[in-house]
C-alpha cells in the first residue's frame, strides 16, 4: 500500500516571500547567513516580521562570500544544509568563492538570491536595470549541482522542494535559486498549501556493483601488503567503524588524505605521516572517496611542476567514490585520469560496511597467513609510534625558539584544549594537528580543503561554531594571516551573534606559500632568491589582529613573540570561549611551517 503522508497544510502568507519563510521553516532551516539587498527586501521583511527572525534566524554578516562559507560550515558540523541570501549579481559575484568551496567539499549549502523585476516596466531606472541577468545562474552554472529562477509564487515551493532534494542526495553540493524581486513584494490572493515536505526526501545511497565489491574483496584478503587511502569519511560514521574493522583485519596501513576525519590519529594503522614510503611497496590499494587518484599516489617536484609515480607498476588499485556524478568541464578538479582495476561508483557510507563483510570471510580462508599478517601489524605499530614520538621530538627542539615554531605552537593549542570537549575546524600545513593530538571521533576534525583559495577559512570555521553554540563546545581555528586580511568582518559576525569560538592566528606576516614558489622560480633562472618576499609579506606595518579582534568585540591576546607567554595565553582564550561563550583570538607571531 502506498503511503500518501500528510495533507498540504495552508499557510497564512500574505505575500511572496512570506511563502519562502513558510518552505524554509518547512525544510526545518535553523539558519539563513545574509549580507542585506534590496532586491530580496521583501524576503528580508518575511524573515523578521513574518517569521518573527526565528527558524530561520538571520545571520548578519559584511561581505556575501563569508555568508556562504557560514553556511559551508554548518554543513560540515551537522550534514543538513543552511541558507544564504545574496544580493543580485553583485552579491552573487562576491558570494562565488563560498559557492565553490562548497562545491569542492560537496556540500549541501542552499544560496538563495534575488534579481530586479524581470517585467522591465516594473524596474526602476538604472539599478535594476545593472542587476537584472538572463539568468543570474549562469555566473555560478559550473559549480553547483542545480540552479533556478522561478516565475511564479507557486513556483517558490517547487523549486525549494527540488533544491532540497538535489541539495541532499549524494554526491551533495550547493545550490542557487534567484527570487524576482516583484514576486517577492507580490500580494497574494489567498495563501498557498505548503506540502508535506518529507515526501521529497533525498533519494537512497548508491551502493556498489556485487560484483565489482566481490572482486575488490578478494584483492584485498590475498594482498600481502595492502595500503587503504581514506578521504571525506567523516561525515559517515559507519563507515570509520567499518574501515577500523577492515585495517585491522588484514592488517592493512590507512593513509589520511586530510579532508575531514577519516581515521583515529593514535591507532597503529594510521600511517600518514609514512606515505610516500608506504605506497612505494604495495601490491593492492585501496581509495575510498579520493577525488584526485593522481595526487594521491603521485611526488610532486613542485620547482618543475611534474608528478612522478609513488607505487609499483604492478600495483593493483581499487577506486571506491561518486567522483563521476559531480564532473564538470569548467574546474577539471578530478585530476589527470589515472588507472585503476577495480572502479566501482557507490557511496563509501554503504559500500565501506559491506566491503568488510566480504572481506572478513576471505582472510579467515586463508590460515597460513595469520603469522604474516602479525608480523606485519607489529612492524605498521612500530613504524606509526616513530612517526608520532618525531613529531614530539620536533617541538621539544623548538620548544625556545621565537617566531614561534608551528609544531610548539599546535602542541601548545593541544594543552589548552584537551580539557575540553573540542573540534579542530581549521589545521595547519605539514599536518602537525594529526600526528601531534589525539584525534579519535568524526566531529573532533572537521577540517577541508575547499576549493585551495584563500577568504574562506575563517567564514567556514563561524560556520562550524554556530552549528555547535550553546553545546558547550571549543571550536578551534588553526587561522592564516593572510586569509583573515580577506575576511575579517568574520570576527565581528561571531562577536554580534556571540558564537563562541577560539581563532589561533598562524601569522608569519606573509601569503608564505608563494615565497617558496617566488624562490624556486628565482633559482631556477639564476636570479636573485633573496627577493623571493616582496608583495607577498605583510609588514611594515604589522598587522595587529589581537587589537583588530578586540575593535570588533571578541576576545583578543597578543601578538604573542615569547613561547612562554603562548599557554597561559591560550589558556584565558579557551576558558573564554567555553565559561562566558564568546569568540575569542590568539594572534601568535609564529615560523613559517
Amino acid at each position: 500500500m502506498v503511503q500518501k503522508g500528510k495533507p498540504a497544510v495552508l499557510g497564512k502568507a500574505e505575500w511572496g516571500s512570506d511563502v519562502i519563510v513558510d518552505m524554509l521553516r518547512a525544510l526545518d532551516y535553523e539558519y539563513i547567513a545574509l549580507n542585506p539587498g534590496a532586491t530580496f527586501r521583501g524576503l528580508h521583511d518575511s524573515l523578521v516580521n513574518y517569521g518573527g527572525n526565528t527558524a530561520p534566524e538571520t545571520i548578519l554578516c559584511t561581505h556575501e562570500e563569508i555568508a556562504v562559507a557560514i553556511a559551508h560550515g554548518y554543513a560540515v558540523a551537522t550534514g543538513r544544509p543552511m541558507a544564504a541570501a545574496v544580493h543580485n549579481i553583485v552579491g552573487l559575484l562576491h558570494a562565488s568563492m563560498g559557492i565553490f568551496n562548497a562545491w569542492e567539499d560537496r556540500m549541501p549549502v542552499l544560496v538563495l538570491g534575488g534579481t530586479g523585476p524581470m517585467a522591465t516596466e516594473q524596474r526602476r531606472p538604472w539599478i535594476d536595470w545593472i542587476h537584472t541577468a538572463l539568468v543570474q545562474g549562469n555566473a555560478v552554472r559550473d559549480f553547483v549541482k542545480w540552479d533556478d529562477q522561478p516565475a511564479s509564487v507557486q513556483g517558490f515551493i517547487d523549486s525549494l522542494l527540488r533544491a532540497q532534494q538535489i541539495l541532499t542526495t549524494e554526491p551533495r553540493g550547493p545550490v542557487y535559486i534567484n527570487f524576482d524581486a516583484a514576486l517577492q513584494e507580490l500580494k497574494l490572493d489567498q495563501p498557498l498549501p505548503i506540502p508535506d515536505v518529507a515526501r521529497y526526501a533525498a533519494h537512497s545511497r548508491v551502493q556498489g556493483d556485487p560484483e565489482a565489491m566481490q572482486r575488490a574483496a578478494d584483492l584485498l584478503a590475498g594482498a600481502r601488503r595492502p595500503v587503504i587511502l581514506a578521504n571525506s569519511l567523516g561525515g559517515s560514521p559507519e563507515a570509520i567503524a567499518s574501515l577500523v574493522a577492515l585495517a585491522e583485519r588484514l592488517p592493512a596501513p590507512v593513509i589520511d588524505m586530510g579532508s575531514l576525519y577519516n581515521f583515529p590519529s593514535t591507532h597503529p594503522l594510521n600511517l600518514t605521516g609514512a606515505a610516500t614510503e608506504i605506497l612505494k611497496d604495495a601490491d593492492v590499494i585501496l581509495a575510498l572517496d579520493v577525488l584526485d587518484l593522481q595526487q594521491a599516489l603521485s611526488t610532486l617536484d613542485r620547482a618543475t611542476r611534474m608528478a612522478t609515480s609513488s607505487v609499483p607498476e604492478s600495483a593493483q588499485i581499487i577506486d571506491i567514490s561518486l567522483r563521476q556524478f559531480k564532473v564538470r568541464s569548467w574546474v577539471q578538479d578530478f585530476g589527470r585520469i589515472y588507472p585503476t582495476d577495480v572502479p566501482i561508483s557507490a557511496d563509501c557510507a554503504i559500500a565501506v560496511p559491506t566491503l568488510v563483510e566480504l572481506c572478513l570471510k576471505k582472510v579467515d580462508d586463508l590460515p597460513d597467513r595469520v603469522e604474516a599478517r602479525r608480523q606485519r601489524a607489529a612492524a605498521l605499530q612500530e613504524r606509526h609510534a616513530e612517526i608520532r614520538n618525531a613529531a614530539s621530538e620536533a617541538v621539544d627542539k623548538t620548544a625556545d625558539q621565537s617566531p614561534i615554531s608551528v609544531p610548539f605552537m599546535v602542541q601548545q593549542v593541544w594543552e589548552a584544549a584537551r580539557s575540553y570537549d573540542w573540534t579542530v575546524t581549521d589545521s595547519v600545513r605539514s599536518n602537525w594537528v594529526g600526528r601531534l593530538w589525539d584525534i579519535t571521533k568524526p566531529e573532533q576534525y572537521l577540517v577541508s580543503p575547499g576549493g585551495g583559495g584563500v577568504g574562506g577559512s575563517i567564514g567556514r570555521a563561524l560556520g562550524i561554531a554556530l552549528a555547535y553554540k550553546g553545546t558547550g563546545k571549543l571550536p578551534i581555528q588553526f587561522q592564516g594571516d593572510g586569509d583573515l586580511m580577506m575576511a575579517p568582518g568574520a570576527l565581528w559576525t561571531a562577536a554580534r551573534h556571540r558564537i563562541p569560538a577560539l581563532y589561533v592566528i598562524n601569522n608569519n606576516r606573509s601569503y608564505y606559500n608563494d615565497e617558496d614558489h617566488q624562490g624556486m622560480i628565482a633559482k631556477t633562472r639564476g636570479r636573485p632568491e633573496e627577493n623571493k618576499h616582496i608583495a607577498i609579506r605583510l609588514e611594515d606595518p604589522n598587522a595587529d589582529f589581537a587589537s583588530l579582534a578586540r575593535s570588533l568585540g571578541v576576545h583578543g591576546e597578543g601578538p604573542i613573540e615569547r613561547p612562554e607567554d603562548l599557554g597561559p595565553a591560550l589558556a584565558r582564550a579557551a576558558r573564554v570561549v567555553v565559561e562566558e561563550g564568546r569568540p575569542a583570538v590568539v594572534d601568535v607571531i609564529a615560523q613559517n611551517r
